[in-house]
């Protein structure tokens, strides 16, 4: 493959699509802290720390998305619909993306999760069959699959991170976001998907920033998909612990099994997506990292304690 001339230049551009959100927010500091010029583009305007450019752009028009990435060496890609919409808006906004990132001759790196993996799935790696049977599993999976073959066509320079399931200073909208510190932070009962007593990978969200910033100034990372470091793999009655420790009280959990959800999802759409993919939550969900680790040396991930209190003190003080 002919690699498009910026990609993964060290000192170049790296434009952060959907910069409003928890993993754009976090790429945005971990870029400023690595002294590498930022653009953040996102949906309507929001606040953005100083030294970065901010632009607002519907990534879903064509030109509006080759304006925002203009110029770029690298394009984070970590824009997505609303959650309940995916299968419906996702393919036109990632093609469009697409588009933008070739033209710019930018490497695009997308931050993934691990949807595509099916149930009873053991620990996942990069080999893992990606054999989900719901919607939103297949339309991750289907999405990987265009963007390599874009890749091995020579017209786009692709990575893709694949993290679990994230938590950190402003990760409102993940399942271990405003459900387990945001109801912690107002002192009501914690929610936690499926059983509370399996294996279940997390991800600090400034470590997730930091492995994909790693991945997108790392020329031999392109045409590959890579599994980020994990903070650890605690079942959620050991993560609930932690989260009692670091509040110094005891912090009361309630298990959500997925019937439960179906019923709730009949009047909150949101809940009824979530219900597709509890399988995750219900059997160990434990995602291996060891490519990672062997390509770019050991990870030292921020200690699961210490990610917890600073999570918490963000919830804490965005409720105030």
């Amino acid at each position: 493959m002919e690699t498009p001339t910026n990609s993964a230049t060290p000192d170049g551009l790296a434009v952060v699509l959907g910069a409003g959100g928890g993993i754009g927010g976090a790429l945005v500091d971990e870029l400023l802290r690595r002294d590498l010029p930022v653009r953040a583009v996102t949906s309507g305007r929001r606040p953005m720390p100083d030294g970065v450019e901010h632009v607002t752009a519907d990534l879903n028009d064509h030109l509006a998305a080759r304006e925002a990435v203009g110029g770029a060496a690298v394009v984070y890609h970590a824009a997505a619909p609303p959650y309940a919409r995916w299968p419906e808006e996702f393919p036109a906004l990632n093609a469009s993306i697409v588009e933008a990132s070739s033209a710019a001759g930018a490497r695009l790196v997308l931050a993934d999760n691990l949807y595509m993996y099916g149930p009873d799935s053991g620990v996942m790696t990069e080999d893992t069959p990606t054999d989900a049977t719901d919607r939103k599993g297949r339309l991750r999976a289907s999405m990987t699959e265009k963007l390599m073959l874009a890749h091995a066509a020579g017209e786009l320079d692709v990575v893709i991170g694949r993290a679990p399931d994230y938590f950190g200073p402003g990760g409102v909208n993940s399942a271990l976001g405003t459900t387990l510190f945001g109801a912690v932070a107002k002192r009501v009962t914690v929610r936690w998907l499926g059983s509370i007593d399996v294996a279940h990978s997390v991800i600090y969200l400034p470590d997730l920033a930091r492995a994909l910033v790693t991945l997108g100034q790392a020329p031999e990372a392109g045409g590959r998909v890579w599994h980020l470091p994990p903070n650890g793999s605690p079942t959620g009655r050991e993560f609930i612990a932690l989260v009692g420790d670091a509040v110094g009280r005891p912090v009361k959990a309630s298990a959500t099994p997925r019937w439960l959800l179906r019923l709730i999802g009949v009047f909150r759409p949101q809940v009824r997506e979530v219900a597709e993919i509890s399988y995750q939550w219900e059997a160990p969900f434990v995602s291996s990292a060891a490519a990672f680790e062997e390509a770019f040396g050991p990870v030292t991930t921020t200690p699961l304690d210490e990610a917890i209190r600073k999570t918490l003190d963000w919830f804490e003080a965005a409720r105030a």
